[in-house]
């Protein structure tokens, strides 16, 4: 892609994300959430492969659908109450329209079905964009709007998300389809927050980008798009593969790693809330996304294939791991003594 353009979409996409997010007024939010979406269209499809082509016209329509809805829901919330501020949404009708399509633009279940196929379409450094930077805007409208929301819907869709997202990732052979099960299934932790404490769903959504980052960015690296071709990278970048392992038990919420810290405040605040079951359950269904991440983690480090793999083989070029990588593994990895620090800045 020409530089210049993609000068221009990437500027799109940080004044459309602005936008939304510094926004008092409904309309000013659409305007930023169509900015993002047509900036990020040309990124998907810049390969001009079918599939690429396929993932840019499924993620345009689902999220024309997803705005019309926003906009529909805002319309009739400034028509009952006749405010078009953000956290003045009350009418009820309103508010179970705008949860409907925030999910569809998230990618919450049963609205998830688009978000395996666009991630599964797209290059690698994309997908990373799709799955953290295109979430930051809606869920920064969820979070302004928190205190209007049904949350026993966002509860319903929170646990299913997790359910399905842990399910369905189970059998892929796909890296980046996994990482879209991994990702609906982080929203499903994310969801189940929001109304009770918004601030810990911010903390979660954060932390969850950096893991994300850093397992992008050194798949990327890595050149890794499917498990076979994981399973023959430990012998290229042998220190890289092993952070790679850190990073995705992080990501799966083992302690004493990263990942574990919104996991365990999560289920502390949903238990003060009096809710130990809900707890329960998303505390069981997110084992069935632990096995997937534990199926990565061991094909990336501890397995040598018994036979000769199908794909093409690759140089064995000895390529400095990048900058951002470290220090976005090591913050995946290392924060959780910290925490006390980060609770406090809450």
């Amino acid at each position: 892609m020409n530089p210049q353009a993609k000068l221009v979409f990437t500027t799109s996409l940080l004044l459309g994300t602005t936008i939304t997010i510094s926004s008092n007024h409904w309309i000013l939010a659409w305007t930023g959430l169509e900015i993002n979406t047509l900036a990020i269209l040309p990124l998907i499809s810049k390969s001009h492969h079918p599939r690429a082509i396929e993932a840019a016209t499924k993620y345009f329509l689902v999220q024309a659908a997803a705005s019309a809805l926003l906009l529909f829901s805002s319309m009739t919330n400034a028509w009952y109450t006749g405010q078009w501020d953000i956290t003045q949404l009350t009418h009820p009708t309103s508010c179970l329209i705008l949860t409907s399509a925030i999910a569809i633009k998230l990618g919450l279940v049963p609205f998830h079905f688009w978000f395996p196929e666009v991630l599964q379409g797209s290059p690698l450094t994309t997908g990373l964009l799709l799955s953290t930077a295109m979430k930051f805007p809606p869920i920064t409208l969820l979070f302004m709007t928190s205190q209007s929301l049904n949350s026993t819907l966002l509860t319903t869709m929170a646990v299913l998300s997790t359910a399905l997202g842990g399910w369905m990732g189970l059998n892929q052979t796909q890296t980046r389809k996994i990482l879209a099960f991994s990702s609906i299934s982080h929203l499903g932790w994310m969801a189940i927050i929001i109304t009770y404490s918004p601030k810990l769903a911010l903390l979660n959504f954060y932390l969850y980008t950096l893991m994300t980052a850093a397992v992008f960015l050194t798949m990327n690296s890595m050149k890794v798009l499917k498990l076979s071709t994981l399973m023959t990278s430990w012998t290229k970048s042998p220190a890289l593969s092993a952070t790679l392992l850190l990073t995705l038990l992080s990501l799966a919420g083992l302690p004493p790693l990263t990942g574990f810290l919104p996991k365990w405040l999560i289920i502390q605040e949903l238990t003060k809330q009096e809710m130990p079951l809900v707890a329960t359950a998303i505390s069981l269904l997110s084992l069935l996304s632990l096995f997937f991440y534990l199926r990565l983690a061991y094909c990336s480090t501890i397995t040598l294939p018994p036979h000769t793999t199908n794909h093409m083989k690759r140089w064995h070029t000895h390529k400095p791991v990048s900058t951002q990588i470290a220090i976005l593994t090591t913050l995946s990895i290392m924060l959780l003594p910290i925490s006390p620090i980060i609770l406090t800045i809450m």
